[in-house]
């Protein structure tokens, strides 16, 4: 029998990086896009793909983000008719060879597991990072589609029941430019905040130890600082948004 894959990709203002994930996707028998009612011309975009490959279906979907990752991500599992159901984003790109991997998989006989792990490759200021914290980074974005929900407005989580796979090939992420990514890590660092407030977390002596104790984890432990520039200002930025996230915090408790 055959199995069918759908994707779902989530925009806002990605104008610059759709049409690229797009032509990644085309191997999939679905795309979907939920776009957060983009003010660029991620749309339009999106409509050039879907005009020059007619045999492609394409489903575009605007619906508010109102700060909630997992209910979007929800959204676009309710959506999807595949089998199995692949999350990506618009930054993120799948290359042939995991798209491959990805097919050989789902179609296995016998295949038990309900879901896969993919690790990441990120490239920023024109560089692949071999070292600090995102070679560690697993993500859990293959799954079936009645396996599990996700969970969590920001950093959300795919909880997917019962035994997961992992993936050989990675997924590769572009950072945008150097303004797009201060502007992503002051907007995420506000929503973390805001969780964090709503569970009942204060900024203690330890918490405001943890930035410098990142910059120090990713730069030297991981090995930072053998990526050179894009290294060590990755470390930076990270330890940065670590600080945003409990001075916000602080504030929020302040005020």
């Amino acid at each position: 029998m055959r199995v069918m894959i759908s994707a779902v990709v989530l925009t806002k203002n990605e104008e610059e990086n759709i049409e690229a994930c797009l032509k990644s996707l085309e191997w999939c028998d679905e795309i979907i896009v939920i776009d957060d009612y983009s003010e660029d011309e991620t749309l339009k975009n999106v409509q050039m793909f879907k005009c020059s490959n007619v045999q492609k279906e394409l489903k575009v979907f605007q619906r508010h983000l109102n700060n909630d990752f997992a209910g979007q991500r929800n959204f676009g599992l309710k959506k999807a008719k595949g089998d199995w159901v692949l999350f990506v984003d618009a930054d993120e790109r799948i290359s042939e060879s995991l798209a491959s991997e990805i097919k050989l998989r789902v179609t296995g006989y016998g295949l038990k597991v309900n879901g896969f792990y993919f690790q990441r490759k990120d490239f920023f200021l024109g560089q692949q990072l071999r070292h600090g914290e995102t070679p560690a980074i697993k993500l859990l974005r293959l799954g079936r589609k009645n396996s599990g929900l996700w969970e969590g407005k920001v950093h959300e989580i795919w909880k997917v029941q019962g035994e997961i796979g992992q993936l050989k090939n990675p997924i590769l992420h572009y950072h945008s430019d150097l303004k797009k990514f201060l502007q992503g890590l002051n907007y995420f660092s506000t929503l973390t905040a805001q969780e964090f407030y709503e569970q009942g977390k204060r900024v203690t002596f330890q918490e405001w130890l943890k930035p410098p104790a990142k910059f120090i984890q990713n730069y030297f432990f991981r090995l930072g600082f053998l990526d050179g520039t894009a290294g060590f200002v990755q470390a930076i930025l990270m330890s940065f948004h670590s600080f945003l996230v409990r001075a916000k915090l602080f504030m929020l408790w302040k005020n």
